[in-house]
């Protein structure tokens, strides 16, 4: 959680840190900025102390929206570092971090590094930095970095835009089962009032505008029809036109409209009817579902999760990344992660990542799959959940999980 920064920074022996980064997602940004919509500048903190920004003038009102303290370059002497560098951008950059840094009360010391941007632009400004000022000591992070292990625990606010989030790509759920449902069948193709098909194309055409009325953003969901579902990211063809009968694998991860929080759901549907194959399939996931969910155990190791699910699909004779390392057939990934203002977060629900415990405030997907591409299918079944504070598992995916989408055209 974001209360325990200063903690995470003593750990790390962190005098402060820098945010940094252009235009666009910046999960770092966006954690303390609360998701103030800015296209540059700077986020420091000085250990024990409240963070504050650097952005140009033009975007003082909306950081400020951030409810932390906003200076412009121009209060940290922007002017006056260009003229210095003769024009040169670049010089200028390296004298308004370390004019930051000094602002926060910060002259020397271990300063960590965080944000996005171009990499070969950040090596050389750290560069020029620690050559122009070699009391500071810039550091990254490999593995679990500062922020990583802060996004393991959410926060009330967190919880609740999740939760918002949760609620509105039920409704686009919804939505696009209704709007298939809407549809009638040409033999096996689903088709349109006009007796064209239906294409995969149509659907998300339609799904990317329920998000946006939502006030949500499509992040390229999956929805993939037939052998393109037997492939766990596969994200269908376009112009593949919906056909009875057919598993398809709709995994939809929306975020807030401009970047933020997130969430990961998927079902898997077959227009008109199920082959018996896929059904088999499909209850044998929901088993396995089923089994996560009642082995969870707040304080548990989140590999025994992973490995229960194991245990049942191996015990049904489907391959597994524990039975077959490599394996492009049956079980093929982990059961789940945390998801937060990335798509991807800790805790890691594997069996190889062993150290992760689940705790109150997690938000973790559980999404087991049997994939058959050779055999024309695959099936997933995906809920986000959050670990309340009395440690019960809670379900923010508000959809049904029925496999069978009837057609009423």
């Amino acid at each position: 959680m974001k209360s325990d920064l200063d903690r995470l920074m003593a750990e790390r022996n962190l005098d402060a840190f820098v945010i940094a980064g252009g235009h666009g997602s910046n999960a770092p940004r966006a954690y303390l900025t609360n998701g103030a919509h800015i296209t540059g500048g700077l986020v420091v903190k000085k250990r024990g102390e409240t963070p504050f920004m650097v952005v140009n003038a033009m975007e003082v009102e909306e950081a400020a929206k951030s409810g932390l303290p906003v200076y412009t370059w121009f209060d940290l002497g922007w002017a006056e570092l260009v003229e210095q560098a003769e024009g040169n951008r670049s010089k200028a950059e390296v004298g308004l971090w370390a004019n930051s840094l000094a602002k926060a009360g910060v002259t020397s010391g271990r300063v960590g590094v965080y944000g996005t941007g171009d990499l070969n632009t950040y090596i050389e400004l750290v560069r020029m930095l620690e050559n122009e000022h070699p009391g500071y000591q810039f550091v990254g992070e490999l593995g679990l970095t500062l922020f990583d292990e802060a996004y393991v625990t959410k926060d009330a606010d967190e919880i609740r835009r999740i939760c918002s989030v949760a609620e509105r790509t039920s409704a686009v759920w919804q939505a696009t089962w209704d709007f298939i449902a809407g549809h009638r069948a040409n033999g096996d193709t689903v088709v349109k009032a006009d007796g064209s098909p239906l294409t995969i194309g149509d659907v998300k055409r339609f799904v990317r505008r329920a998000l946006l009325d939502h006030e949500l953003q499509d992040n390229d969901m999956v929805f993939a029809q037939g052998r393109d579902g037997g492939f766990p990211h596969s994200r269908g063809q376009a112009d593949m036109p919906l056909r009875l009968g057919q598993a398809i694998v709709f995994d939809l991860f929306p975020s807030e409209l401009g970047g933020g929080y997130w969430h990961d759901s998927t079902r898997t549907w077959c227009i008109g009817y199920a082959p018996d194959e896929v059904q088999e399939a499909y209850n044998t996931v929901m088993d396995a579902f089923d089994i996560a969910i009642d082995s969870f155990r707040v304080g548990q190791p989140a590999h025994l999760l992973q490995e229960a699910v194991l245990d049942y699909f191996e015990g049904k004779g489907h391959p597994t990344q524990r039975s077959q390392p490599g394996a492009m057939e049956g079980y093929v990934h982990s059961l789940g992660h945390g998801v937060g203002l990335n798509i991807h977060e800790r805790p890691s629900i594997t069996h190889v990542q062993k150290t992760d415990v689940f705790q109150p405030g997690n938000v973790i997907t559980i999404e087991p799959g049997l994939y058959y591409p050779e055999r024309g299918f695959g099936v997933r079944v995906e809920d986000l959940c959050y670990v309340d504070e009395n440690g019960q598992l809670v379900h923010l995916t508000d959809f049904h999980k029925e496999l069978v989408l009837p057609l009423r055209g």
